[in-house]
Order: structure tokens, then sequence, then C-alpha cells
């Protein structure tokens, strides 16, 4: 996540409705863009950008569930906030299962839109802030040697230190040395604090031992 305010993205074909919106946000005090399509839009967009997306529904061409979905193709966590003159129940549904944090329909209470907004921008920070903890966390196991990352991955099958050293071919005094290295450069204080890092990096524990 860049250092800054969050944006606030507004996309929608209808000039007078970017141009409301804008003054809208603007004067509750975000910081806001506008873009006249999705693939304007999706040109110009930035993943290490935050804030939220507040889409038109229902634009000519590329429309906001195909804008939803390549955002999500990006590995895109903006939440996105939809805008529609036309909506049925089925699209609505559609689009919270893409994900979409609110659907609301024009012409759109200002408060509401406003709440929604604040909302949005709530959660994508803590997505961001979810997402480089994670980075920190790999940038630890990257550190680790391969016998280093081995012992780690044993030690979250919780396994005991000889039984490690059996499974690896050596002595319990070198696992011990390995083990406390792992700790010290994870900044884990315990084995369950070690556990829970790597579940958020994604490690797997070592398979059982055969027989």
């Amino acid at each position: 996540m860049t250092s800054g305010t969050p944006i606030v993205f507004v996309v929608d074909d209808d000039a007078s409705v970017l141009r409301g919106l804008k003054r809208l946000l603007r004067s509750a005090g975000f910081t806001a863009e506008t873009f006249a399509s999705a693939p304007e839009f999706l040109e110009r967009y930035d993943r290490d950008v935050a804030g939220c997306v507040i889409l038109d529904l229902t634009m000519p061409g590329f429309d906001g569930l195909q804008m939803q979905k390549a955002l999500a193709d990006r590995g895109s966590v903006l939440p996105i906030i939809f805008l529609t003159g036309h909506g049925d129940i089925a699209t609505s549904v559609q689009a919270m299962k893409g994900g979409a944090v609110d659907f609301l329909t024009k012409p759109v209470n200002d408060e509401e839109l406003l709440t929604a907004v604040r909302m949005a921008i709530q959660r994508c920070e803590a997505l961001y802030q979810a997402r480089e903890e994670i980075a920190i966390i790999r940038r630890r196991v990257a550190t680790l040697t391969p016998r280093e990352r081995e012992v780690l991955t044993h030690l979250l099958s919780g396994k005991l230190n000889k039984q490690i050293a059996a499974d690896l071919g050596t002595v319990e005094h070198t696992i011990k040395v390995h083990r406390a290295r792992v700790m010290q450069k994870m900044q884990a204080h315990t084995l369950a604090a070690l556990v829970r890092l790597a579940e958020r990096a994604g490690i797997d524990a070592a398979p059982p031992t055969e027989g």
C-alpha cells in the first residue's frame, strides 16, 4: 500500500453523475478521481493505491460486472460500491458474490453513499494492512536457509526435536540450533506464534513420516 490519502474512484459513463459525485465526495473530505469508462480506469489502475470504487453497473461496451471481474483477475482488493438505475435482485446478488460491498440505486441518497464509502475505505485499509503484514512475514521466511526451512515445516507438524533429527538424519543438538535460529529470524517468541506466522504466510507442515 502506498502512503497518502485513500482515493475514491468513480467510474460512470454519465458526465453529470461524475461531476455530482466528485463534488459530493470532495465536500465530505474525500480525494476523488473520475473516469468515463471501465477501460479508462483499468488503463490507469495501480494496485498499490488504497481507496474504493464507485462503479456504474450498466455502461456500454464494458459494464460494471465485467470491470469487477477484471479487477479480481488482477488481484485487486479495492472494495466496489455499485450504482445502477436499472438494478434487479439477480444482478445485485451476482455483484455481491463478486465481492461488492454495497449496491445502491440511482438517484442515490448522499448520506447513504458517503456511509458506504467510509465503510469501503475502512475495509480496504484493513485488507492492505493484512497484505503488508503477510509480505513482512514472507520476507522473514526468505531469510531462512534451506535446512532452517525444513526444520520449520517439521516444527509446524508438531514434532519434537529428536523426531525432526531422526527425519533429517542429524543429531538433536543441531536441530535445537536450527530451531533457535528459525525462531529468531521469524521473530516468534513461542511455537504457537511461529505456527500463526507460518499459516499467514501459507507455509504447510511437513507430511507425516511413513512407518
